[in-house]
């Protein structure tokens, strides 16, 4: 039987999104293959959860943990640290280092994804269409008058590496901005301004499952708030449709560019990519590489529409990570 560690935690905002879907992980891996264990990644320690709470401290030089004096070595990671170090490679480069199976994308790509800005740029040379958008760090000379004149008004501050809709404004005024803004640098210190997309909001998971990349069935987005925020996304604030009420033709296109991206970025295990719909054409606004696994989220129920059982699709990602490391 094989030991799996899933971590979960972080550093971010995302934390307790992430403890709630690594449960959910934890608890739904099939038993009779896997022996799972509550890995607890923050930056304080690193801890492994026994059954009655008990900490047991995580061995860095090779991570492992030792129970009972009995040393455990991992033979795969699941990872499910939404936000920084799991979903932005960090912590999966020191598991490549050594030599451990995990179930996301290689570190650079996990990398490349969580940032914005530069996973915007690859999918542009790759003729995927995206909104029109502009970049700031943190103490850069902003100017207001430009921003409108560039990208219109409305439009979305959003920081440039954060999930879960942590930090993401809709500017209606310039009155707006300086608000927007500071809840965007609270996140990150690099911003992302852009324009405003109005059309069907669709959210599409791409897995590799039994070494065929697959899209999953789309789910259309309808949210009571303004956007797709943290409410919406976790508090029921939202209408989340799965199949997506789109046309044979909007689906087509949107398959085809869902896997392209996935392709493009060179991804692995998960992912679950945004579009909106400008007529018949998918516009990208961002891919999630640790999608949620809470009883909310937008994989499981789209896996689920596929007709693939959670613990099959959670028991998949072991078996390609192991095949393919």
């Amino acid at each position: 039987m094989q030991n799996i560690a899933v971590i979960m935690g972080g550093y971010s905002s995302e934390y307790n999104i992430s403890m709630i879907s690594g449960s959910v992980v934890f608890n739904h891996l099939d038993t009779q293959k896997y022996r799972p264990y509550k890995v607890v990644i923050t930056k304080e320690k690193w801890i492994v959860l026994g059954t009655d709470n008990q900490e047991y401290s995580v061995d860095k030089n090779d991570f492992s943990v030792t129970i009972n004096q009995q040393k455990i070595m991992f033979d795969c990671v699941f990872n499910v640290i939404h936000g920084s170090p799991g979903e932005d490679g960090k912590f999966l480069g020191y598991l490549e280092m050594l030599g451990i199976p995990h179930t996301s994308a290689p570190a650079y790509q996990m990398a490349l994804t969580f940032n914005k800005r530069d996973c915007l740029s690859v999918l542009r040379k790759h003729g995927i269409h995206t909104a029109k958008s502009l970049y700031y760090d943190k103490g850069d000379a902003i100017d207001i008058d430009f921003i409108v004149d560039t990208l219109g008004l409305p439009c979305f501050v959003k920081p440039n590496n954060a999930g879960s809709s942590f930090g993401i404004s809709k500017v209606n005024t310039k009155d707006e901005f300086k608000l927007a803004f500071e809840k965007a640098f609270t996140e990150d210190h690099e911003i992302l301004i852009e324009s405003f997309l109005e059309g069907t909001e669709v959210s599409i998971g791409v897995i590799n499952y039994q070494g065929i990349i697959k899209p999953l069935p789309a789910t259309e987005i309808v949210s009571e708030n303004d956007f797709f925020d943290y409410e919406a996304k976790y508090e029921g604030k939202s209408q989340e449709i799965t199949p997506a009420r789109i046309s044979e033709t909007q689906l087509l296109n949107l398959h085809t560019e869902a896997i392209k991206a996935y392709r493009a970025l060179n991804m692995k295990g998960f992912s679950r990519s945004e579009f909106i719909f400008i007529g018949d054409i998918p516009y990208f606004l961002e891919m999630n590489t640790v999608p949620g696994m809470t009883t909310e989220s937008l994989l499981p129920q789209q896996a689920k529409a596929a007709g693939i059982p959670l613990s099959n699709l959670l028991s998949n990602a072991i078996e390609m990570a192991i095949k393919t490391t």
